[in-house]
């Protein structure tokens, strides 16, 4: 599947917000379909998220009560049951420099976050139950 470049956004996510939820109303206001992002900042708190593989299921693997920078978290815009989504992973620091990484989950409160939304234009991309992972993937088909 190919795809061209489509409007970029960039700007700051509101301090207090829901980082995954903001990142989700944003796609959603600008009409993001398919895309990719980029955020960096920092959080008051963190909870991350872990594929456990053989349960087929997300867990909840860390609820990180103390403050962290972003070092990276990045991810893409497709649609689910129709809906845009948003799908991320995050990298966080510590102050001691240790790094926790997973499933970006709901409830991680953003101190400050910049971010690039980055559009593509093209075929839509709908995730799809795939059965072998037990993961919404998008469809093999594209």
């Amino acid at each position: 599947m190919r795809a061209e470049r489509g409007k970029v956004l960039i700007g700051r996510l509101p301090t207090d917000g829901d980082l995954l939820g903001e990142l989700q109303a944003l796609c959603r206001l600008e009409n993001i379909r398919l895309g990719v992002f980029s955020v960096i900042g920092a959080l008051r708190c963190a909870k991350l998220g872990y594929y456990d593989q053989q349960a087929q299921a997300y867990v909840e693997s860390v609820d990180l009560k103390e403050k962290f920078e972003i070092a990276v978290c990045t991810g893409n815009v497709s649609l689910k049951e129709g809906e845009i989504f948003v799908h991320a992973h995050i990298t966080l620091g510590d102050r001691e420099g240790r790094a926790f990484a997973g499933h970006l989950m709901p409830g991680s409160v953003i101190f400050a976050a910049e971010y690039v939304v980055q559009e593509l234009l093209g075929p839509e991309l709908e995730r799809v139950y795939d059965e072998k992972t037990g993961l919404n993937l998008w469809d093999a088909a594209c």
